[in-house]
């Protein structure tokens, strides 16, 4: 399983914390990431993390993994929220220093590890789209084109015999409003696929 951008270390006091950020889309793809990050550093005393899965149906979870409640797995879930991120892991593992942090300290020093990794990841940015259908006669090709050029569609399937038929991809942000556009044509027949 490799590092979507490399690793981060933050220095506190003797205790080194040291970031890792995956792009994961299961539970299963988080386990093996978090057990590959355990073998890499078997010495270390904490692997903490936190993850979010999901787009309308978000699923996160947060582990402390002994440290004390919420002073590691939220302050690097809030990284992620912060920066809007989802189908994301970020690992912050800790070898202790020698020197105890407190509470607010250890918050600090995964907070900050956390917004390291996520400095130097690379984010990529994908958008939910809706398929629709058009189907309509050739002569109304000018009309169909002209919103589908104003409203920057993407056709994906084309099939031009009797009639055209087209597949297109809307943002599901946008994807009312064009339907409402088409529909208001009123020479066509729209459908979701």
């Amino acid at each position: 399983m490799d590092v979507a951008k490399g690793e981060a270390l933050y220095k506190e006091k003797g205790s080194k914390f040291i970031g890792y950020v995956f792009p994961v889309t299961s539970e299963d793809e988080i386990k093996e990431c978090i057990e590959s990050v355990k073998k890499k550093h078997h010495t270390a005393r904490h692997w903490c993390y936190a993850w979010q899965l999901g787009v309308e149906n978000l699923q996160y979870r947060v582990n402390d993994d002994g440290e004390p409640n919420n002073s590691a797995g939220q302050p690097i879930y809030g990284q992620i929220l912060s920066k809007e991120l989802t189908n994301i892991l970020v690992i912050v593992v800790r070898y202790f220093g020698g020197t105890k942090l407190g509470v607010g300290g250890l918050i600090n020093a995964y907070k900050t590890a956390a917004k390291l990794i996520l400095g130097e990841a690379e984010i990529v940015v994908k958008t939910i789209d809706i398929h629709f259908q058009l189907i309509f006669e050739y002569q109304y090709m000018n009309k169909v084109m002209r919103i589908i050029k104003e409203e920057n569609l993407e056709i994906l399937n084309q099939k031009m015999e009797l009639n055209c038929d087209f597949i297109i991809s809307v943002r599901k942000k946008n994807s009312q409003k064009v339907k409402d556009r088409f529909e208001d044509l009123r020479c066509l027949n729209i459908k979701e696929v």
